[in-house]
């Protein structure tokens, strides 16, 4: 997956960065969470707090433009961000951790059966 930087402003009012990137190609496959995870692996960001605020597509293209709020603090990044974007990311976190072990249970039972 490929992603083109739009912009990268260090917000020192807000105390976080914004950045804007590109996803080509990836209109209707990429998920928020995912997004986030390559924005932190392209900015090496580990340990910090990585907000998608908005994925959006464009009419007649398959690109995507994100943006994402990088905070130090995560008290911060409450105060100064909608909760409603904060529940929605709990919900899509507790959806994957709930999906993980299903999918662990099941790899885990053939093994066993065929012991």
């Amino acid at each position: 997956m490929s992603m083109q930087v739009v912009s990268d402003v260090n917000n020192t009012f807000l105390s976080r960065r914004e950045i804007v990137c590109d996803f080509p190609g990836l209109a209707g496959k990429i998920k928020k969470m995912d997004a986030a995870d390559m924005i932190s692996k392209q900015f090496k960001l580990d340990g910090k707090i990585i907000i998608p605020i908005s994925m959006k597509s464009h009419s007649g293209r398959q690109t995507v433009t994100g943006t994402f709020y990088v905070y130090e603090d995560e008290v911060l990044a409450k105060k100064q961000v909608n909760p409603t974007i904060f529940k929605r990311l709990d919900k899509i976190k507790a959806a994957m951790a709930a999906a993980a072990p299903k999918e662990e249970g099941v790899v885990e039972q053939p093994a066993e059966a065929s012991s």
